[in-house]
């Protein structure tokens, strides 16, 4: 990076950090650190879940999705508008009108302690793992900007944010969001468009949809039923449907957001924008990753993009070895382009017969390719053991740092940082509240002073933090983050779900049957998961689905709680 690009980085993440702590330095009292004194408008809100939602592994692993496997990732966020109109009809008017903190609350004047205690502890695990995959997440670009190790890079990203959040709060997180939103959504924009004006001069926008079209990247939707299809559109409609549902309505990150809305109403706006404006914005960041694919048809691609790893393989034991592979790369890639160029001439001529050959051509040198590529990741595992071998991470920031002009190299790097800060401070945030509200006041120091609370607040963040930078030291072997961040929420979100629909729609369950049948749901979905019984998204739906069954068998045997 350039002077220039350092220079756009630090001015706009001091000017984000510094709006929100000016904004917010007047945080006295818990519902202020918590709740932002439940002050904010409703675009406040709408943003804020937006921003808390798109962290820096929305904007560096979902266009290397893209690159990989094109657009279909998009039918993953189908269910959420239908799941946005739930939330603002029944849960937002039950958690304004309770007063609460946290939504584990209500579930104690529903049912007992026990159901409470469990539904916060499955929160806490599930978000303090999430939230360490957050923070890797930036890590990874300043490891491989300046060659940092990642272990202490972790560490300072980490801590960077843990600074803000426990002097601000709440308040400073909403505050810089809106800021973040704003950067975030201009940057992808520009970068879409310089990426196509970075084709041949004889490549449009709609000649690059077609050529990723035919490589298969345009795979918008996929009709088939198929519960062992990871993105489809009934998996989309009905499994993330039920994982947006209990993320937005049950997952403390989400409801400490739209939980500081002015009132009811705010509330429900917000969630309602976020409805409308999410499909939309990730469409956009997959299809940047898609026009990056095709850009790579027409132009050198690495043979790997973590450059890191590379750089170290040309220096190791591997050096030959890697030479020869790059040069089978090299001469694989010219004959792709060829294919390609073959492909688009077809495709102007209406020539069938070109087109047929042409793809031939591509699907036969695309076998290669990955054969290459499981290649280098074979050398990177024999010099490297925990190297992230995972390569879709890593190509929308080779491509930024090698082929973006300077400033808005700065800009972008500054995107996926501010947004990855949101996120983990939104995360630190309502770890410290669950721990705090549900476990500390209710088990722990039941008479506190307001003062008291503040302070376990702080040292409650400081706590979590610790533990979410020590997960994000293992983080690098879990694959596409996108995808993994995604896979630990459905092996609980189900689960924390059936608990509040039971709490919300069968009156007549009473605590002891729900608390048994959320621990038996649990073993099942994580069985599920770890047998690969289904595609992950519906263990959302299976989750909620065994709850509610096994709580209304349950209370068939047991009976009514004893008072």
């Amino acid at each position: 990076m350039s002077i220039l690009d350092w220079g756009v980085l630090v001015i706009t993440l001091f000017g984000i950090i510094a709006y929100g702590m000016i904004r917010s330095r007047r945080s006295r009292s818990m519902d202020d650190y918590l709740l932002a004194g439940q002050s904010l408008p409703w675009y406040h809100v709408g943003l804020s879940v937006m921003a808390t939602q798109a962290s820096a592994i929305t904007f560096l692993s979902a266009p290397g999705q893209g690159f990989v496997d094109g657009m279909r990732f998009v039918q993953f966020y189908f269910g959420l508008p239908l799941a946005m109109v739930v939330l603002s009809i029944t849960f937002v008017p039950i958690f304004h009108k309770l007063k609460i903190f946290t939504a584990y609350e209500f579930l104690e004047t529903r049912f007992d302690v026990r159901v409470r205690t469990l539904t916060a502890g499955l929160f806490l695990l599930q978000r303090g793992l999430s939230t360490g995959l957050s923070i890797y997440a930036p890590a990874i670009i300043l490891s491989t900007i300046l060659g940092w190790n990642i272990y202490w890079t972790n560490l300072l990203m980490g801590g960077i944010v843990l600074i803000y959040t426990v002097t601000g709060g709440t308040k400073a997180i909403s505050h810089t969001h809106l800021q973040q939103m704003l950067v975030v959504t201009l940057a992808m924009v520009v970068a879409g468009f310089l990426t196509v004006r970075l084709l041949p001069e004889s490549v449009g926008f709609v000649d690059a949809l077609q050529v990723a079209g035919k490589a298969g990247r345009m795979n918008l939707i996929d009709l088939k039923f198929d519960p062992d299809n990871r993105y489809n559109l009934w998996s989309g409609l009905i499994g993330g449907f039920f994982l947006q549902l209990s993320y937005f309505g049950t997952d403390q990150s989400q409801v400490g957001r739209y939980l500081t809305g002015q009132s009811i109403g705010q509330s429900r706006l917000g969630l309602l924008m976020n409805g409308l404006l999410k499909v939309p914005m990730q469409f956009l960041i997959l299809l940047v990753g898609v026009l990056v694919f095709v850009f790579y048809q027409f132009n050198p691609a690495p043979a790997f993009f973590n450059k890191q790893e590379t750089d170290r393989l040309r220096t190791s034991p591997y050096a030959r070895e890697y030479q020869l592979t790059e040069i089978r790369h090299q001469n694989l890639a010219a004959q792709r382009q060829r294919a390609v160029l073959d492909m688009q001439v077809a495709l102007k001529t209406n020539d069938e017969a070109g087109q047929q050959a042409a793809n031939a051509m591509l699907q036969e040198t695309d076998v290669a390719l990955k054969t290459v590529k499981a290649d280098v990741v074979k050398l990177i595992d024999k010099n490297n053991p925990a190297a992230d071998t995972n390569d879709a991470n890593y190509v929308f920031l080779r491509f930024v740092l090698d082929h973006l002009p300077h400033g808005l190299i700065g800009l972008l790097i500054a995107v996926i940082f501010s947004a990855s800060m949101g996120s983990i401070a939104s995360a630190y945030s309502s770890l410290a509240s669950t721990t705090v509200v549900d476990v500390y006041k209710r088990l722990v120091s039941t008479n506190g002073s307001d003062a008291d609370y503040l302070r376990a607040s702080r040292w409650a963040t400081v706590g979590w933090g610790v533990f979410c930078i020590v997960v994000a030291q293992f983080a690098n072997r879990m694959g596409s983050m996108i995808e993994a961040v995604n896979i630990l929420g459905s092996l609980f979100y189900g689960v924390i779900l059936g608990v509040f629909v039971v709490a919300f729609y069968m009156k007549q369950i009473g605590g002891r049957a729900t608390f048994w049948a959320a621990l038996i749901g649990q073993v099942f979905v994580v069985l599920s998961w770890y047998f690969d019984l289904t595609a992950f998204l519906w263990l959302n739906a299976i989750g909620c689905v065994l709850v509610m069954g096994f709580a209304w068998l349950l209370q068939r045997v047991l009976g009514a709680d004893r008072s």
